[in-house]
């Protein structure tokens, strides 16, 4: 799968380019392309220039116009840049044409996403939903890569080396999903059996964006040391810790933060890590309260767990990093509408404590700002789900393994 990682210990040089259409406006291209430099850092390279085109629909041929091609080409060539980055997934013609077009590695957001999360995976199950991705992904690209064979190929009726070798790597391929679905049933077993192995305690899972801050919110509640950083997908391995708050316990999860235009192959290879969240029983939906365009992250969360099942389970909503949260104040004599740039961390509160009605929480799990107030919230919504499960008498004197997980 060396296609899909970037190596060389020099950073490579790469340009980000995106379209402002009918579906994403001008604001939110420049945030889509934002985050496309932070998921490019995150694989180690430094996107140096950003382009962006106003189209009613992505170019069939080339996804941007000519005019704009030509323009990243020249760009390209001057800075000796080797990487051109696209924002959405690229159909093997584009991908192809653009190829042949700027004589430099192109990658779209899937193929860039499926690099980190190849370099992020750490254990077999990772590893083997990762792989499957990408296999999944390159199955429909093949073409691409025997490009180089198509003057080889035979007259009417006939099949050439390159339409030969293209099927026998299509036949690989294809049977390399086959087994990798056959070992991720294998794991799939082996992980179902040891969720049943916990026995009744209550379920919790974290969830939300990526890089929301739930490894280490993780780490606080647990008082273990779970990965963490500032990058995207810090954490694709599931981790399951024992938190007991009072005289109550329960399973706490972390999961794989989810995106904006999620690749298809990695939700389908990874939902036997959304099994975590679908048999939860209280989610914990983490935002970062300081991010500009934290509402239209809370939607792609909502989304993607509406697309697993998952959009009635019960739910509390932590607002992360109001210690990083800030905001230009408007003058008193302002008329201007308010705005996300002009409404305060007091407004917010006031806001979303209205609007999910004693459902969310305002917190800082960095520099530890009401986890105590989190902690009380938690134990009450965890201690109606226990009193449903368990006879009273279980409540108050609450009977579990020690090396239950």
């Amino acid at each position: 799968m060396k296609d899909f990682i970037i190596t060389g210990e020099r950073t490579e040089k790469a340009v980000l380019v995106g379209l402002i259409t009918p579906e994403q406006n001008e604001r939110q291209v420049k945030e889509y392309l934002e985050e496309l430099a932070f998921l490019a850092e995150t694989a180690g390279i430094e996107p140096v220039r950003q382009f962006s085109q106003r189209l009613d629909m992505p170019h069939s041929v080339t996804f941007v116009g000519t005019g704009k091609l030509i323009q990243i080409k020249e760009y390209v060539a001057e800075n000796e840049l080797g990487i051109a980055i696209f924002d959405d997934e690229l159909s093997p013609k584009q991908l192809r044409n653009v190829e042949k077009e700027l004589q430099i590695r192109i990658l779209d957001r899937t193929s860039l996403i499926l690099d980190i999360f190849a370099r992020r995976a750490q254990t077999a199950h990772a590893k083997t939903q990762v792989e499957l991705a990408q296999y999944r992904y390159m199955l429909p690209r093949l073409t691409r890569l025997w490009t180089h064979l198509e003057r080889q190929r035979g007259g009417i009726k006939m099949r050439g080396p390159g339409e030969t070798q293209l099927e026998t790597d299509r036949r690989i391929i294809l049977d390399k999903i086959a087994k990798l679905k056959r070992d991720l049933v294998e794991i799939d077993r082996q992980k179902s059996s040891q969720r049943k192995n916990r026995g009744k305690l209550t379920r919790v899972a974290l969830t939300g964006y990526t890089n929301a801050g739930k490894s280490t919110l993780m780490t606080l509640m647990s008082k273990s040391e779970v990965f963490a950083e500032n990058k995207l997908f810090a954490t694709l391995d599931t981790t399951v810790r024992k938190v007991i708050i009072e005289n109550l316990p329960f399973l706490l999860t972390d999961t794989v933060g989810f995106i904006r235009k999620l690749p298809t192959e990695l939700v389908e290879s990874f939902k036997s890590t959304l099994d975590e969240v679908r048999e939860a029983d209280l989610l914990l939906h983490v935002v970062d309260i300081s991010h500009p365009a934290f509402e239209e992250q809370i939607e792609v969360v909502d989304r993607t767990l509406a697309e697993i099942g998952c959009e009635n389970k019960p739910a509390l909503v932590i607002f992360n990093k109001i210690d990083a949260f800030s905001f230009v104040p408007k003058e008193e004599d302002d008329l201007t509408p308010r705005v996300r740039e002009n409404i305060s961390l007091n407004e917010l509160e006031e806001t979303w404590m209205a609007k999910l009605s004693g459902r969310c929480i305002f917190i800082s799990a960095k520099g530890q700002i009401n986890i105590d107030a989190l902690k009380a919230l938690l134990y009450e919504r965890i201690k109606e789900i226990h009193v449903r499960r368990f006879p009273y008498n279980d409540f108050l004197y609450p009977r579990y393994d020690e090396d239950e997980m």
